[in-house]
């Protein structure tokens, strides 16, 4: 999806005149523009390159959500249907955006949710970053469910393609499954850089192209007693659109990452960020909108809520499919708990932290060095202890989770960068037009969140027969 290359290292000098030339809002950076620059020119720069800040935000963004794509074309048309992904895909960038310009506001490398909230709403910042671990938290055992179940299912379907043996009776327990991959998730939550989870990335995006790979090749080469296909049509508005247009809104929440992505990227001037926004955002777009069309267009209106599994299931083809899904939701889950507990350190150290961000001590710690060793360790094994033994022990939070994640990602892609930027930016005439347009997404994100928090309490009180999987 994107190159193998990293980006290569510049001389203090050459960074000092990167921030000063490539800003493209002086007004917004002020007076302090220049002490800014001279300051970083002796705090040490950023390890993480391009590629793997590109991959980890990417990988952040598509999720399990995209196998709804093409239902979600079905319920409007293939027309209505592109466009309200490109579109979502377009507000989701504009609030990355908004969020890389309120970073650059921050500490050196230091940049989090909790400071620019000290700058624009102090009294609340403490509650913004409960509520974005609450979603993070959510997310992480979301996915270890949708392992717990998938597991199984990919090991019968190998078991079946590859011989005539019936599978061990333990390969059929999805809490074994839980169990097993617990062992490679855990030193991965450990991981104090989100730039350390980089190679986990680059794995799950190859998956991610494979599972595009079955949806074109099933296309042009159907397999056999696949189900018959119905009608397709460019604009037919259904009931259906109600339910399926939040999961396109929804799956290209990654703000939670754009933080630590900024502290660890080589060189995070402006310019180099809208790339990162810009690469991820639109490989996700490119992805959604490849998996939505051929996989509309394979099975019409009879398309279901999960494409992969509309495929019959004795194909090793599509087995590997599954499999690749695996393995995407499983590497998917340490990018959960990095800002889930750096969240959550925030929350249980508010009054500490404001003076350890106001001394800037000079450390290459990209926004993790005031957090000890033992507080790290007791925080990490605490999510993963807690995800752990919901997602044993419960088969089913769709319900509970479509609140904490629909609310949750609202606040942190919309309302947030819109109400920061617009707070930072008040006052200053050359960013009016920006300034309103921040409001704007503010606005935005309220309206989601009523309409989110509205449909699932519609769907609490007249249960749905069906449901479309989240990201």
């Amino acid at each position: 999806m994107v190159n193998t290359y990293g980006v290569a290292d510049t001389s203090s000098s050459a960074q000092v005149a990167d921030v000063d030339d490539s800003n493209e809002h002086t007004a917004f950076l002020g007076d302090d523009r220049d002490t800014t620059a001279t300051k970083r020119n002796d705090k040490p720069d950023g390890h993480a390159s391009m590629i793997s800040s590109i991959s980890n935000l990417a990988n952040t963004i598509i999720g399990s959500g995209m196998l709804t794509f093409p239902l979600a074309l079905a319920s409007a048309g293939i027309l209505p249907g592109m466009l309200t992904c490109v579109l979502s895909g377009s507000i989701a960038a504009f609030g990355l955006y908004l969020l890389s310009l309120c970073a650059a506001r921050t500490p050196h490398r230091r940049s989090s949710f909790f400071a620019v909230a000290q700058m624009t709403f102090p009294k609340a910042a403490v509650f913004f970053d409960a509520a974005i671990a609450t979603k993070c938290f959510g997310v992480s055992i979301s996915y270890l469910i949708i392992i717990k179940g998938l597991a199984p299912n990919v090991v019968s379907s190998l078991y079946h393609d590859l011989s005539d043996a019936e599978p061990p009776a333990w390969t059929l327990n999805g809490r074994n499954w839980l169990f097993i991959f617990m062992i490679i998730l855990v030193p991965l939550a450990f991981l104090r850089r989100l730039n350390s989870l980089r190679h986990t990335s680059y794995v799950a995006l190859f998956s991610v192209v494979y599972l595009v790979i079955i949806v074109i090749k099933c296309y042009f080469w159907p397999l056999d007693d696949m189900p018959p296909a119905g009608e397709i049509r460019l604009v037919h508005f259904t009931s259906n659109f109600v339910s399926t247009f939040p999961v396109q809104v929804f799956a290209f929440t990654c703000a939670q990452n754009l933080f630590p992505i900024y502290n660890e990227v080589k060189s995070n001037t402006q310019p180099r960020m809208n790339l990162i926004i810009g690469s991820a955002i639109g490989s996700a777009t490119l992805t959604y909108e490849i998996i939505a069309v051929f996989g509309y267009l394979t099975f019409g209106t009879n398309v279901g809520a999960n494409i992969i599994a509309m495929y019959p299931p004795n194909s090793l083809f599509v087995a590997i499919g599954q499999l690749a899904i695996v393995i995407l939701v499983l590497f998917s889950y340490p990018l959960q708990v990095h800002p889930c507990r750096n969240c959550l350190d925030k929350v249980f150290h508010a009054g500490n932290h404001t003076k350890q961000h106001d001394d800037e001590a000079d450390v290459d710690d990209h926004g993790s060095g005031d957090m000890t060793n033992m507080k790290h360790t007791l925080l990490t094994l605490a999510i993963i202890a807690s995800t752990f033994t919901i997602a044993y022990l419960v088969d089913d939070l769709k319900i509970v989770l479509s609140f904490v994640g629909s609310t949750g990602s609202t606040t942190i892609s919309f309302i947030l960068p819109g109400l920061f930027f617009w707070k930072l930016s008040r006052g200053d005439h050359s960013l009016k037009i920006l300034n309103r347009a921040a409001l704007a997404l503010a606005v935005y994100g309220v309206l989601i969140f009523i309409f989110c928090l509205g449909f699932n309490i519609y769907q609490v009180v007249y249960p749905p027969t069906s449901g479309a999987p989240g990201h």
